[in-house]
């Protein structure tokens, strides 16, 4: 499948160029693998990040626009990532990270590929359940920093998901948000008379 990804905003861009250029900032950053790469370093794969602050069992808010995340590669491989994030003054770098997630989204991109249809890739972060996924979202011609999640849309979580989500399984967000609404219910309480 096409992947649409949407454009980020060129400050936003040079902010995470500005930082890969630096010395100081790629030497402090927390990142082993960033640091300790022979070659150019590039930014590429923007993906807008947007939380899902709450889930209710009447469906979701609309997701806010927290940043905008870009893979950092070296030789054809992702080495990092870097966030940027909205400022009072516009568009500013935030920090360089690795771990799991950086490999965990290149795989979902690369599965979403594979897919059927055309989506427009985000990331969506739930921090309730402390889970990221790959947002495929249906508009691939919608701005990507606005939107609410729409049923068909696709939601890939990423490893490491939460217990009982499979990573790495795409997910209509009809069928996934029940499970998630469920997760973050608060237990039940008996009512007076009945059995506990």
């Amino acid at each position: 499948m096409p992947l649409h990804v949407p454009p980020a905003p060129a400050p936003a861009l040079r902010t995470v160029r500005t930082a890969l250029g630096s010395p100081t900032a790629v030497r402090e950053a927390r990142t082993p693998s960033l640091r300790d790469t022979q070659g150019p370093l590039t930014a590429e794969l923007p993906l807008p990040v947007h939380v899902l602050d709450r889930i209710t069992p009447a469906g979701t808010s609309a997701t806010r626009l927290a940043g905008w995340r870009f893979l950092i590669r070296c030789h054809e491989r992702a080495v990092a990532a870097a966030d940027t994030r909205l400022t009072p003054d516009g568009w500013a770098f935030s920090h360089f990270f690795e771990g799991p997630y950086v490999a965990a989204t290149e795989r979902a991109l690369r599965q979403a590929e594979t897919m059927q249809g055309s989506y427009q890739p985000r990331l969506l972060s739930v921090p309730e359940l402390y889970m990221l996924t790959l947002w495929l979202h249906g508009d691939f011609t919608a701005d990507g920093t606005k939107g609410h999640l729409a049923a068909t849309d696709l939601l890939v979580p990423l490893a490491p998901a939460p217990p009982g989500i499979a990573a790495h399984r795409p997910h209509r967000v009809a069928e996934l948000l029940p499970v998630l609404t469920n997760r973050l219910a608060p237990a039940a309480t008996p009512l007076l008379g009945s059995p506990a």
